[in-house]
């Protein structure tokens, strides 16, 4: 009896701790179930409520634009932006009021938004605004959990350190327009910027870089719960440039002296272009920013043009600089050699009409060197009528005139050279001579470009190798802009006359002896230029306007120089224009002859720099 009364208190002992531990155990999984439903209920809710992959393109970084040492041109800066995506909201613009309860939003900002929202998928983000303040951050980071569909991006804005000294060159990027759309997804991200002038637009895909990508799982309300994957994008190509943007720099400023001016400073062997400046410009990152229209309007309506590159895209009569190519085409046609000499006695007559020289009292007699120190317009007018119009239009396309140059720019202008087939196409097709008398003074229909005339005088003082301008020198690690080593086929003996008289303008008393440069090893040679605009009529002179000075700025004739230093051994050109500036002498030469020393100061030619400088 008593064995069968201790099995059973065993018994009841054994099932006693088996139903504890039970207890325990049941317990303990009560309170994990409690855990996973009361506290972390909301976390397994997320996940589990229509939760959905959403593919997001990450936006590549834009490439650097750099001078040749590597000095930053364009480079990014942080910017935050607010975004919101309207298939996530119930109501866009009540989404947009929630916002400006915690940031400012101009009336500017929601019209924009709603153009993005109209223009894009829905699922695509709006921008409502950007350049936010850290703390406007950090405001609407806190209240994401009560904004839907609302979410921070933090994005770039282009920044260009040398501001008005490289717009022209440099350009700026701006905001997708309908008409650039195309089915690059990255056009339609929100604030999206690519290059509207200059470099930017021109190397725009090798700037832009390649998208990257992430996967994020999110919930219901659009909000991120992980990001599930992600491929990097990949930053744009550095883009190296051949000028010098202290010397860019400096260059710029000497132009400001003058209402409207430009000026353009290349290797006559290489072909680089160390500067290339034109004056008033710009502030690029106005537009990079987003101009106001008051401010656009502004810049359009300047008569000085502030928006254009005078450098290529302002083509101007180029005046007696010209008179390098007539006295070129003369040598090589047979009509004149080096003693060849005429009598100027201050006009030319052909027929019934009288061309008239500069000086009214004539040059006397005058020999090529003499005709170009002192710039003899009868010596280069008889020199003309013997050789005729098509002579001088060959020699001017040879010299690189009339022919669009590829500079790496869009906006190039060809200028004009006009022959007898040329006339044959306008209203008056008849060439008649007194047309070839204005030509080889580079007046009538004759126009180039600063660049043109810099390329011009480049083939001259090289030796007649036919350089092109170069501007674009590396993308990465890739050179851009080989020089070709083919001649124009000019005779040395023909280079070297002209070349003495060039000097003669500057050394030997001639038009531009007063901006002479005096530094040992450093002198220039060049060519002054006066381009009409308007004659002063017998009318004008009764009421007294005898002087350019008397006209309005806007009659007033263009001053223009060409020039090259050193004379010894010829590398750096220059051509300078001051718009309605007078006469060459008087305001261009001195503008060659600061940018023409300060070039040689530099010397970039002969010397090898770390980032991109590479010895010429």
């Amino acid at each position: 009896m008593d064995r069968d009364q201790e099995r059973i208190d065993s018994f009841s002992r054994r099932a006693l701790m088996i139903g504890g531990l039970q207890g325990i155990a049941l317990g303990i999984l009560g309170m994990r179930l409690s855990w996973l439903q009361v506290v972390e209920g909301d976390k397994y809710k997320t996940l589990s409520e229509n939760n959905r992959i959403n593919v997001q393109i990450l936006p590549p970084s834009r490439g650097q634009i750099v001078d040749r040492y590597g000095v930053p041109l364009a480079t990014n800066l942080q910017n935050f932006q607010v975004l919101v995506t309207p298939e996530q909201v119930e109501d866009f613009e009540k989404a947009i009021a929630d916002i400006r309860t915690y940031i400012t939003l101009d009336d500017s900002d929601l019209k924009k938004a709603l153009r993005q929202k109209k223009r894009n998928p829905s699922y695509v983000p709006v921008e409502v605004r950007d350049h936010l303040e850290w703390e406007e951050v950090s405001r609407i980071e806190l209240a994401l959990p009560h904004l839907p569909g609302v979410s921070i991006q933090a994005g770039e804005l282009r920044n260009y350190p040398y501001k008005d000294s490289t717009a022209h060159i440099v350009g700026y990027v701006g905001r997708v327009s309908e008409n650039e759309m195309t089915e690059d997804p990255l056009l339609s991200l929100p604030g999206f910027q690519i290059g509207k002038t200059g470099i930017e637009k021109t190397y725009e895909m090798n700037l832009r870089g390649k998208t990257g990508q992430s996967e994020v799982e999110v919930n219901v309300h659009g909000r991120a719960v992980r990001e599930l994957g992600r491929s990097a994008p990949q930053t744009g190509d550095r883009l190296t440039l051949t000028i010098d943007a202290e010397y860019q720099r400096f260059v710029h400023q000497r132009l400001s002296s003058e209402r409207s001016a430009a000026a353009a400073v290349m290797d006559c062997v290489t072909g680089e272009i160390y500067a290339m400046a034109s004056y008033p410009s710009y502030d690029p990152n106005v537009f990079a920013a987003g101009i106001s229209v008051l401010d656009w309007e502004q810049l359009r309506d300047d008569p000085a043009h502030p928006l254009s590159n005078k450098v290529t895209s302002g083509v101007y009569p180029p005046g007696s600089t010209f008179k390098i190519v007539t006295a070129l085409a003369g040598l090589e046609a047979g009509a004149v050699n080096e003693h060849s000499t005429i009598t100027c006695p201050g006009h030319f007559d052909l027929g019934n009409t009288r061309f008239h020289c500069w000086k009214a009292g004539g040059h006397g007699t005058v020999d090529l060197n003499k005709a170009l120190q002192q710039s003899c317009d009868t010596y280069f007018y008889k020199l003309a009528q013997n050789i005729g119009i098509d002579k001088i239009a060959a020699m001017a396309r040879r010299l690189g005139l009339g022919e669009k140059l590829d500079v790496d720019l869009e906006d190039v202008k060809a200028g004009l050279v006009p022959d007898q087939s040329w006339k044959k196409t306008q209203e008056d097709p008849i060439w008649h001579p007194g047309e070839t008398i204005n030509a080889a003074i580079g007046q009538g229909y004759m126009l180039a470009s600063p660049l043109q005339l810099a390329v011009m005088l480049s083939r001259v003082v090289n030796g007649g190798k036919a350089v092109t301008p170069v501007l674009g020198q590396k993308i990465g690690e890739q050179k851009l802009g080989e020089q070709s080593s083919s001649s124009v086929g000019l005779s040395q003996a023909h280079l070297e006359m002209v070349k003495r008289g060039l000097v003669a303008v500057t050394s030997q008393g001639g038009t531009a002896y007063g901006s002479r440069i005096t530094e040992e090893g450093m002198a220039m040679g060049g060519k002054t230029g006066t381009s009409q605009v308007k004659r002063i009529t017998k009318a004008e002179r009764a009421q007294g306007i005898r002087r350019q000075e008397d006209m309005p700025w806007h009659l007033r004739h263009h001053a223009l120089f060409v020039g090259y230093a050193p004379t010894d051994n010829p590398r750096y050109v220059a051509s300078v224009i001051v718009e309605h500036g007078g006469s060459g002498s008087g305001a261009a030469a001195p503008i060659a002859h600061d940018i023409l020393l300060e070039i040689q100061k530099r010397n970039p030619a002969g010397q090898k720099k770390e980032n991109g400088g590479d010895e010429g």
